[in-house]
């Protein structure tokens, strides 16, 4: 028979945990199961390589990277630690699948477990160009690879900078092709070109040269040449890098890239403002071929020679051609002379005439000392008989005086001041003109009456009392009014 106690036991959890009988093992804390289960799985998976997509790819404050690395059937974190970023050779983005190679180990914070990263590889060629395209068209949507930014390259550069290896082929092919070509100031900017750093070496070079100062101790290059030699992709990733691309579309500088052989292409050539197959061709693009240029110089000077005589040949070809179509200077004069014979021969018959005419007259007059002294004085006579009388002259002067005389004084009667003399008074309004009605004197504000010795000012209606119309003074003899209603004074 069942024990009732038991089965009331079974059924029915306590409520405070009790230790039963046969159990000796102790509850664990979060943290100790959390501690136990990290040191298993680290022991057990110390060293791994995942491959996967990258997912979620961020970069915290603190310079840790964090991401997912995922399949078709699973997800795991991932972390690399600060240390360990500046190792990765290409930038980590969304999509992109890699290679990780770490160590395993949990997150107690959240429950999860993750692989710490120590090293981070593009996995496989295919998935390195799909990044590059990814990148090419992210870059070529900003514009950096638009033809309208590409500019026009210096025909004859004084200055050339060039970003490259100091010991690799490329710089010593580009010196020898200027030397043959154009010699020119070279200016090398030692930098890496692949492996770890050789981006951030050449976007620095790129960037150094443009922020060079005009007129400084090292001149400032008028044109640059970004190179290596050829290689695989991977040698060739550094001219991928964003820093690379973005450092060659900012250079203030024109830019020539020169990377790989004729078949590689990188994200270099689009941002550059020329791209050469070779170094060597990024040299013969450079500059020109000074013996050309020479050349050229020297059929110009013929040409601008032949030109400075072609106008004196056609000159003296047109001077002969219109001096053989001149008439011979005798033929110009022959008509001129003569007239001139004609006028001599019409001159000496009219002086003859002349004379002779002279002649006639003079015989005619028969001049004589007696006839000479008569006219003279028949004039004598007619002089004394046309003298003049002051006297008439005087009488004239005399009455036009006793005119003017009697002008002033009727001037100085009929003067507008004279009554004020004799008591009367004018009346004018602000701007001084006399007023000649009351109606006229009402509309003003003020008045000013002016006497004989003065002028005073008195107000208007309004501003003071209206004084009363005085009567106006009674005269022995009115005189009779003109048509303007005053009184004449005389």
């Amino acid at each position: 028979m069942a024990n009732p106690n038991s089965d009331s036991e079974d059924n029915n959890a306590p409520l405070v945990a009790k230790q039963r009988s046969g159990d000796n093992s102790q509850p664990l804390s979060i943290t100790e199961i959390s501690r136990a289960l990290k040191r298993t799985v680290e022991d057990q998976f110390g060293h791994v390589k995942l491959r996967g997509e990258l997912s979620g790819v961020k970069k915290a404050a603190s310079g840790h990277l964090y991401c997912s690395l995922k399949d078709e059937g699973a997800v795991m974190d991932g972390v690399m630690w600060r240390s360990a970023v500046p190792r990765l050779s290409f930038q980590p983005e969304d999509g992109l699948e890699v290679i990780a190679t770490g160590k395993l180990t949990t997150y107690a914070g959240r429950s999860k477990y993750q692989i710490v990263m120590e090293r981070m590889e593009i996995a496989g060629e295919g998935a390195l160009l799909a990044l590059l395209e990814k990148t090419r068209a992210r870059l070529a949507q900003e514009g950096l690879f638009a033809e309208e930014r590409k500019r026009r390259l210096p025909f004859a550069p004084r200055v050339i900078g060039v970003v490259t290896s100091p010991t690799g082929a490329v710089i010593r092919d580009i010196l020898h092709r200027l030397h043959d070509r154009f010699p020119t100031h070279v200016l090398l900017w030692p930098v890496l070109v692949q492996g770890q750093g050789a981006a951030e070496q050449v976007a620095q070079a790129v960037r150094g040269f443009g922020a060079m100062e005009k007129g400084g101790a090292v001149p400032k290059p008028d044109l640059l040449i970004v190179g290596r030699g050829g290689g695989s992709i991977e040698d060739l990733w550094a001219f991928n890098e964003e820093m690379v691309v973005r450092a060659i579309a900012e250079s203030p500088i024109p830019v020539i890239s020169a990377v790989g052989h004729e078949t590689d292409t990188t994200l270099a050539d689009f941002a550059a403002d020329q791209r050469a197959p070779t170094p060597t061709a990024a040299a013969e693009i450079a500059v020109p071929v000074r013996r050309e240029i020479e050349a050229m110089i020297e059929d110009l000077a013929h040409r601008q020679k032949r030109a400075g005589l072609r106008p004196v040949t056609l000159g003296r070809e047109r001077l002969a051609a219109r001096a053989q179509r001149l008439p011979r200077p005798e033929q110009l004069l022959q008509a001129q002379t003569q007239r001139l014979d004609d006028l001599s021969e019409r001159l000496r018959r009219g002086l003859f005439d002349r004379a002779a005419q002279g002649r006639e007259k003079l015989a005619k007059l028969r001049l004589s000392p007696a006839t000479m002294q008569r006219s003279l004085r028949d004039a004598e006579r007619k002089l004394a008989n046309a003298r003049l009388d002051p006297s008439l002259v005087m009488r004239r002067i005399a009455e036009q005086r006793q005119k003017l005389t009697g002008l002033a004084r009727l001037a100085e009667q009929l003067h507008p001041e004279r009554p004020l003399a004799r008591g009367y008074a004018i009346v004018r309004d602000g701007d001084g003109k006399a007023l000649t009605s009351a109606s006229a004197a009402r509309k003003e504000a003020a008045l000013a009456i002016q006497f004989a010795d003065g002028t005073i000012e008195t107000p208007q209606a309004g501003a003071a009392p209206t004084p009363r119309p005085r009567p106006a003074p009674k005269r022995k003899s009115p005189s009779k009014l003109p048509d303007n209603g005053q009184p004449k004074l005389l």
